[in-house]
């Protein structure tokens, strides 16, 4: 029996929700995206320290730490105001390392701190953006 759109689980219709949503989405919300993947991660990762499960701390923070590493390879350092976002992504980075290996809800916090700034401005910027294609101010 042939599997179709409909047979398949609820959590498969997601998956393909979400694959349909990156394929479609413009290089500006996919940066968006990653922003929010890495805060959920990070999320997930504190739960691991706080419930001291070891293996859900360590796959969630590796996962947040390759985004930011995407973000970094990603980037097109041409000025002052890249490089900086290239040292932050640095220090983001290093302070998941820091929370991963010694457990540390402060470093995470730092970290959360950044990635929801970076999250916060990147959403203003595609909001301003899509007002202006539009003709609104």
């Amino acid at each position: 029996m042939a599997m179709n759109q409909y047979s398949m689980g609820p959590m498969a219709g997601q998956d393909v929700y979400r694959q349909n949503a990156a394929q479609t989405a413009s290089p500006g919300q996919l940066t968006l995206m990653l922003y929010n993947g890495c805060l959920k991660f990070i999320k997930q990762g504190r739960q691991g320290i706080e419930g001291k499960d070891v293996q859900l701390k360590n796959e969630n923070l590796k996962k947040a730490q390759n985004i930011i590493s995407e973000l970094m390879v990603t980037l097109k350092v041409e000025d002052e105001t890249t490089r900086n976002m290239l040292r932050l992504y640095d220090y983001i980075k290093h302070q998941l390392v820091q929370a991963n290996v010694h457990n540390s809800l402060e470093a995470l916090d730092e970290a959360e701190k950044y990635v929801t700034q970076f999250r916060d401005t990147w959403k203003e910027v595609i909001q301003s953006e899509r007002k202006r294609q539009h003709g609104q101010s």
